[in-house]
Order: C-alpha cells, then sequence, then structure tokens
C-alpha cells in the first residue's frame, strides 16, 4: 500500500474524483471497494484507490501480474499509472518522488 499526498485544492472532491480520474486515464469502469474503487488493466491485476487521512493522501494498492512478458503492455500501464496520479494528486513523477525522499529522511 502506498500513501501519495495530495495537492491543496485537490483535495476537496478527491473521493469523488478518484473513479472519474481511473475512468479517464484506465478506459475501464471503477468497481466499488469499500471507501475506494479497483479496477484491473494491463500489467496490473488489482489497483485499488481510496481516500486516505482526511482526504490529504491518496491511498493506493497495487497488485502486479508478473506473467505480462510484453514490455509495450508494460510501459503503456505504467505511463496510464502515472497520468492517473497526475490527475489526482496534483503532482507530477519527479514532485511525487521528491516529496517520498523528503518524506523518508525527516
Amino acid at each position: 500500500m502506498e500513501e501519495f499526498e495530495v495537492k491543496r485544492g485537490f483535495t476537496k472532491e478527491l473521493a469523488t474524483r478518484i473513479p472519474i480520474e481511473l475512468r479517464r486515464c484506465f478506459g475501464c469502469e471503477p468497481e466499488p471497494v469499500g471507501d475506494g474503487y479497483a479496477i484491473a488493466y494491463g500489467a496490473i491485476r488489482r489497483l485499488i484507490a481510496s481516500p486516505g487521512s482526511a482526504g490529504k493522501t491518496l491511498l493506493l494498492a497495487i497488485e502486479s501480474d508478473t506473467g505480462i512478458d510484453d514490455d509495450a503492455v508494460i510501459l503503456e500501464t505504467i505511463r496510464r499509472r502515472n497520468a492517473f496520479l497526475e490527475a489526482v494528486t496534483g503532482f507530477n513523477a519527479k514532485e511525487r518522488v521528491k516529496r517520498a525522499k523528503k518524506k523518508a529522511e525527516g
């Protein structure tokens, strides 16, 4: 389970934006699971996205399909995951890495 910070201004409608962005980024209908939503796409056997603590973080649980050998499928899955994370959190991949490093240090 990964936890991502959400940019100020993106937290207000986080719970309603998650299923919308899952549809837009992955092109499949998300299934409600608890307080979040689940999908399966490409090299992801199951992805569950839900709002975290007080709606200020995004919780993401991903179960990978290790049987996929097609590099194109794997790269497309990563690209779509990053697009989803950027749309929901407001931070691009570089900013997410920087924040994760800062959190790990302190």
